[in-house]
């Protein structure tokens, strides 16, 4: 009753320019379908935080090679209903996830293992323990007959310490998942606070 979110959310996608520049003449954002997702497969959003997208842009291009590889950092903006959520910060939410991974542990002898994605990478950014978690859930809920989830919204504690004795984190976000394409209703480029474009 409670995982329908209401209203819209502003999600914010860090790509490579000729990707954003796509998008916002027309073109769809494509879903991911690594088998290292996070939140398993679906087009991916950092909430709220159009600069948190572009760090993590410019972070790809430092890193990775090959498809998916980013020359020009850029940043798109969405605006984005988010559905039937599985929504992390609910309680039932994460009851759910736990019973999903028991569910994976007891159909394989093996289950998969989250890892750095790069050098000095301590928050294991390849997630295929995670992903395959989330694969599991939803296909869990389509053999027995639940709706599908649209998306899925989870906070994440990332990167060091702001501050000696906190648990605050300097990369510490809300990442969207969105599962059903049809969800975002439309694109636009961000601002910075001064109203100039965001983008480099």
């Amino acid at each position: 009753m409670y995982q329908q979110l209401p209203s819209f959310v502003l999600g914010f996608h860090g790509c490579d320019r000729k990707i954003g520049e796509a998008v916002l003449a027309g073109d769809q954002i494509s879903p991911s379908m690594n088998e290292y997702d996070w939140l398993g497969e679906g087009a991916y959003f950092w909430e709220s935080s159009p600069e948190r997208a572009l760090s993590y842009a410019r972070l790809i291009k430092q890193y990775k090679r090959g498809q998916g590889s980013i020359k020009e950092p850029y940043v798109v903006g969405a605006v984005i209903d988010l559905g039937l959520c599985l929504n992390l910060t609910e309680e039932g939410a994460l009851h759910e996830l736990g019973a999903a991974y028991h569910l994976l542990a007891a159909s394989t002898d093996v289950l998969p293992e989250n890892k750095p994605g790069f050098p000095g990478d301590t928050d294991n950014l390849k997630r295929f323990l995670d992903c395959a978690v989330f694969q599991s859930l939803h296909s869990a809920r389509e053999m027995v007959g639940l709706k599908p989830y649209h998306s899925v919204r989870s906070p994440f504690l990332e990167g060091h310490a702001l501050y000696p004795g906190t648990s605050f984190r300097q990369e510490t976000h809300i990442q969207l998942c969105v599962r059903e394409i049809n969800c975002i209703k439309g694109y636009f480029r961000p601002l910075n606070v001064d109203g100039t474009l965001l983008q480099p």
